[in-house]
């Protein structure tokens, strides 16, 4: 998922195709849906992002009493109104009505504690859940923030590689190199630094048993004299989300397939290059999330190709989840202040019927 980060944005306006009373506010690459008038192109708001939960005085002050996700009808999700995709709130709240929003933009305020705003975190169900056992060596994965949110990270025709990105839960493995130890866990609990016990009951040590993932990172550690191999994949297929791409998440083999590796040299945490990471999985005999695109970088290009239909059955069983797209060579990204990488999602998939989004 994505950070949490409720912001001061500039907007720009645009009409709404289908809605005399309906405009269009974008903020980076994403529209809101608002009431025709309310904004000018310059005018600046704030803009809290889809999966934030909102205080129920936020709520009623937006006039959103009952049109929002969730059990208690307080989350932000993507919706179509009149056939646009709406993503996020483009609001001002009154709480805020003497701030200076352009300086707060410049300065990079978050206003999510002060509206009390908070981020919605899937509730992990039993089969993915078990006992924890402390991780402390454990390579923890990293939040994936949307391109829609931060259409700058990569200049136009840089070199990048796009792969699918899967619909399941992210599995974390990590080898330690000098005691011989082993963590799996989940994404949500390795960034606690917790590990899941070994059983043969839990779906993350199912996964990484049946496709080799200990074997393979013992392989590599040996390779590269890495102190630290982290093997991040996900694991997915029926009965672990609702898009199932013709796998199974239930007996001794769930579906599976590797997007990321990390090692430890010299103290340092590097990260495979998307360009060899493929060839390095292939020759330790790991599998890999597919691999869409590999070319000049085309945010245009890049988000159309997201939707469609997934490609690993070989069926288009159902519709895709979306792109990630990382430059052909790690680098530093000094407009996410950290790694290099986003995610491009699929409006057909944000606007699904019936999704679940456990992580």
């Amino acid at each position: 998922m994505s950070t949490l980060r409720v912001t001061a944005e500039r907007l720009t306006i645009h009409p709404h195709p289908n809605a005399d009373a309906l405009e269009l506010a974008q903020v980076g690459l994403y529209r809101a849906v608002v009431a025709k008038g309310a904004y000018r192109t310059g005018d600046w708001a704030v803009y809290i992002p889809e999966s934030a939960l909102l205080p129920a005085g936020l709520v009623e002050e937006l006039g959103l009493t009952g049109r929002l996700a969730g059990s208690q009808r307080n989350r932000v999700r993507a919706i179509r109104l009149r056939g646009e995709l709406s993503q996020g709130i483009v609001c001002r709240p009154a709480l805020l009505a003497d701030a200076d929003l352009a300086a707060a933009h410049t300065a990079g305020t978050d206003f999510a504690e002060e509206l009390g705003v908070t981020k919605w975190v899937p509730e992990i169900p039993v089969h993915m859940s078990g006992d924890l056992v402390p991780a402390a060596d454990l390579l923890p994965w990293i939040d994936v923030e949307n391109v829609k949110r931060y259409p700058d990270v990569f200049e136009p025709g840089e070199p990048v590689v796009a792969t699918e990105k899967i619909h399941g839960t992210a599995c974390l493995f990590t080898f330690v190199a000098e005691t011989g130890e082993e963590y799996c866990s989940s994404k949500g609990f390795a960034s606690r630094r917790q590990g899941l016990a070994r059983t043969e009951q839990n779906l993350y040590w199912r996964a990484v048993t049946a496709h080799g993932v200990p074997k393979a990172a013992r392989e590599i550690a040996e390779r590269y004299g890495a102190a630290r191999v982290g093997v991040f994949g996900e694991v997915f297929g029926a009965g672990v989300q609702d898009l199932g791409y013709g796998e199974t998440g239930r007996g001794e083999r769930p579906g599976y397939a590797v997007f990321d590796v990390a090692m430890e040299l010299g103290g340092q945490r590097v990260w495979v290059d998307s360009a060899e990471l493929h060839e390095l999985l292939d020759s330790v005999g790991l599998p890999a999330v597919p691999r869409l695109f590999e070319g000049g970088y085309d945010a245009d290009a890049l988000l159309a190709a997201a939707g469609g239909t997934e490609t690993w059955s070989g069926r288009s069983v159902h519709l895709r989840e979306g792109l990630v797209v990382r430059p052909a060579r790690e680098r530093h990204s000094e407009v996410l202040g950290g790694r290099a990488i986003v995610k491009v999602v699929s409006d057909d998939y944000l606007t699904r019927k019936g999704g679940t989004e456990y992580e």
